[in-house]
């Protein structure tokens, strides 16, 4: 099976990886009616998770990275060996008065499979584990009330093994990961198909 590391890795035979600056990459520092929120996020492939919150009004910029782990500023390669603690993830800059926290809970729970534990689909280890990672007490009390609220719904027919855990210091990953899905659409594709991301998706949450 073509995994994503085997194209990851051979797409950065060919680039100059560079570290991302973290700085907003589709948009402005602020938002016109006050300050940003961040949300954070890990769904297994960070290139899986970009699409969803990228095309949602009110988000101002998503980036892949790595964080939840003791290693400082680790590498792909680091990351992949699942010796750094991380797992991948992906920060979201958002404007809370046109996209609320809760909405991208949804997002991201549609998105996963939150009975998955240290794996996501094709992609296994704690690297890949599903996690939100809360940013202040109010995100901490929303996410443990739509986890409980999505087991007491019945849709999920085991245990959900995501974590909600504080956020801690997020490292952006190489530049090229960041849009990889606009990057390298051909790849992406290739890989999402074989890894059979949609294929799961549809079984928990049926057709979008």
């Amino acid at each position: 099976m073509i995994t994503r590391r085997m194209v990851a890795t051979a797409l950065a035979a060919l680039l100059v990886a560079s570290a991302a600056s973290g700085d907003p990459k589709n948009g402005r520092d602020q938002t016109m009616d006050g300050e940003p929120k961040i949300a954070t996020f890990a769904g297994g492939c960070f290139w899986c998770m970009e699409p969803p919150f990228d095309k949602l009004e009110g988000v101002i910029s998503t980036t892949s990275g790595y964080t939840g782990g003791h290693t400082v500023n680790p590498t792909y390669e680091e990351v992949c060996s699942g010796t750094t603690g991380h797992a991948e993830a992906l920060q979201v800059t958002y404007d809370p008065l046109r996209v609320s926290y809760e909405k991208l809970l949804d997002v991201f729970w549609h998105n996963i499979d939150p009975v998955a534990r240290d794996r996501q689909f094709c992609d296994v280890g704690e690297q890949y584990r599903s996690a939100i990672f809360y940013h202040d007490e109010g995100q901490r009390r929303l996410a443990e009330a739509s986890k409980k609220e999505l087991e007491k719904s019945g849709k999920l027919h085991a245990s959900i093994a995501t974590q909600i855990v504080p956020a801690s210091a997020f490292y952006p990953a190489e530049e090229y990961h960041q849009d990889y899905y606009k990057k390298n659409p051909l790849r992406y594709k290739f890989y999402r198909f074989n890894c059979g991301r949609d294929q799961r998706l549809r079984e928990i949450w049926g057709s979008p």
